[in-house]
């Protein structure tokens, strides 16, 4: 773009800029003339898509900023109005972030200007408690201001319909082009008043529903280290433990109370490294049951256990397989599902359980909406235990449910890892990795899947590849997608861009056969040479 043409653009975002942080950021660049950072921010648009928006927070359309929500939620109105809602329901949360509150107010603005009724939840809370409320109140679209677990410069929008469960296609694309629609801030009402501020009626309802994921009478007696991760989960998740009757959880304290900073880890995430270190460090002090850990939003649940003499994280297949197993010996009845990307595992106990079982699409959009849903769960940290409260994954809930598993192991003098042998005997062990590449130049991703595509793999870590699929040109059950599938003897490899963060993802996993309990040892050992041959063979297929 030519200097003057930039500098247009970026005056005329100015002059309508509501947020004087953003418009002092932007006239300091204009100043400057900062080509390079200007033409970061005004070479397109955050774009809408099934995740809703994402992005780091600034001045500018390729930026998070009270701008681009209002120009969303302007879009958001009016496709609600074309669907015929036109004085619905729209029910607002936000998590504790830099500008969530006031992104959570604009929204609340724009649905009143555009004449439908708006109300707001009364403080930051748990992305599933607005899941929950948008179901709960019969609203036409629910709104959480959210970036889940990235960085601390990052903030998002979420986006829910009238049934609880978050947008697919082709929705997504009907709002984004209302969104585009949207020519000028000047031309969207936003009112100061005249939306409803919730109180604590929603999130007492959202409470207790939570202990009907509990079995009556069943044991109580885990005991827990808990974080937060700095979001919002502390406050819910210590009511409903204290509902449902269990130890109240030893506190990470130095995590537990909302700061936008997040000051004691690199990501906000219990799956990146050293996220959970201070939890370790307060269960090495308090030799607890189980350590739990919500994200910064409180949708996704994290568990670690005691393996030796020290704590290690469980994966999300993990836990994914622990609760299905005890929802099966609670006599579950319905369908079990899961993303593409998670282990196999839950098909055989789905199968051997005479449940139907479902796969789908990588995203809670696509899990809550199979039909006869009764557990979904998705390998990174994501469970969805009570479908028919929260259609979405629920990390207060989830955490109940693996507290009460680990409460009646205890009382049969057995743990979680116990009950994962268990498994391994019966269905094989199911060892999963993931092959995840952080980038700075998406092109980067571009530039990997198309040597997968053109060049696919014959073998990796010599096992021979039965069959390569694309997935962008959809499957039997599957609608169309970007990403790549590997059938190995013995493993399974899927490769695709995140939805969410730049990233390239490879999920893998291999099936190793074991007769007894004494060979779990010898299959564990197998199953992790495979998996780093594989993931070795796959950076130098995909050239990352």
């Amino acid at each position: 773009m030519q200097d003057d043409a930039l500098i247009a653009q970026a005056q005329a975002w100015l002059a309508e800029d509501p947020d004087p942080d953003t418009r002092e950021e932007l006239a300091r660049l204009i100043d400057a003339g900062d080509h390079a950072e200007l033409t970061a921010r005004f070479s397109g648009t955050l774009q809408f898509g099934t995740a809703g928006l994402r992005g780091e927070l600034g001045a500018g359309p390729l930026r998070m900023n009270r701008s681009v929500v209002i120009r969303a939620a302007a879009g958001l109105a009016a496709y609600l109005k074309k669907q015929g809602h036109t004085d619905g329901l729209v029910v607002i949360g936000y998590d504790a972030r830099h500008k969530s509150q006031t992104f959570a107010q604009d929204t609340a603005a724009v649905m009143t200007g555009a004449g439908l009724r708006a109300a707001v939840l009364n403080r930051p809370l748990p992305t599933p408690v607005l899941a929950f409320a948008t179901r709960h109140l019969g609203a036409v679209a629910g709104v959480e201001v959210t970036a889940s677990h990235n960085p601390p410069r990052d903030n998002g929008y979420k986006v829910y319909l009238g049934d609880g469960s978050q947008i697919v296609p082709p929705a997504d694309a009907e709002i984004a082009a209302e969104i585009d629609a949207v020519a000028s801030l000047t031309t969207v009402p936003r009112p100061t008043e005249g939306w409803e501020t919730l109180d604590d009626t929603v999130l007492d309802a959202y409470l207790a529903r939570t202990t009907h994921v509990l079995a009556e009478n069943s044991p109580r007696t885990a005991r827990t280290v808990y974080t937060a991760m700095h979001g919002v989960g502390k406050d819910t998740l210590l009511a409903a433990f204290e509902r449902a009757g269990f130890p109240a959880p030893a506190l990470v304290t130095e995590q537990a109370d909302p700061d936008p900073e997040f000051p004691t880890v690199a990501f906000p995430n219990p799956e990146e490294p050293g996220a959970m270190d201070l939890a370790f460090a307060k269960a090495r002090e308090t030799d607890p049951d189980l350590v739990i850990a919500n994200d910064p939003d409180a949708d996704r649940c994290a568990a670690a256990v005691k393996d030796g003499a020290d704590w290690r994280m469980l994966r999300g297949d993990e836990v994914g397989a622990l609760l299905a197993a005890h929802l099966v010996r609670r006599g579950a009845t319905g369908t079990f599902a899961e993303s593409i990307v998670s282990s196999s595992l839950l098909g055989r106990i789905a199968e051997k359980a005479g449940l139907p079982y479902e796969e789908t699409l990588t995203g809670f959009k696509w899990i809550a909406r199979v039909e006869g849903l009764r557990y979904g769960y998705e390998e990174a940290l994501g469970y969805c235990v009570d479908p028919d409260g929260v259609r979405d994954k629920d990390g207060i809930t989830a955490a109940l449910l693996l507290t009460e598993l680990a409460s009646e192991l205890k009382e049969d003098g057995r743990t979680l890892l116990d009950l994962l042998d268990d498994l391994a005997v019966e269905h094989g062990l199911h060892a999963t990795d993931q092959l995840s590449v952080r980038v700075k130049d998406l092109g980067l991703i571009a530039s990997a899947m198309r040597r997968l595509r053109e060049q696919p793999p014959t073998e990796l870590a010599g096992l021979r590849v039965t069959r390569a699929e694309d997935l962008t040109e959809g499957t039997e059950k599957l609608p169309p997608t970007d990403g790549l599938r590997y059938t190995l003897e013995g493993a399974r490899v899927i490769v695709r861009p995140s939805g969410t963060e730049p990233k390239l993802k490879c999920y893998l996993e291999v099936v190793v056969p074991v007769a007894a309990r004494a060979g779990l040892p010898e299959a564990r050992t197998r199953a992790t040479a495979l998996l780093g041959r594989i993931k070795q063979d796959l950076s130098e297929a995909a050239g990352i």
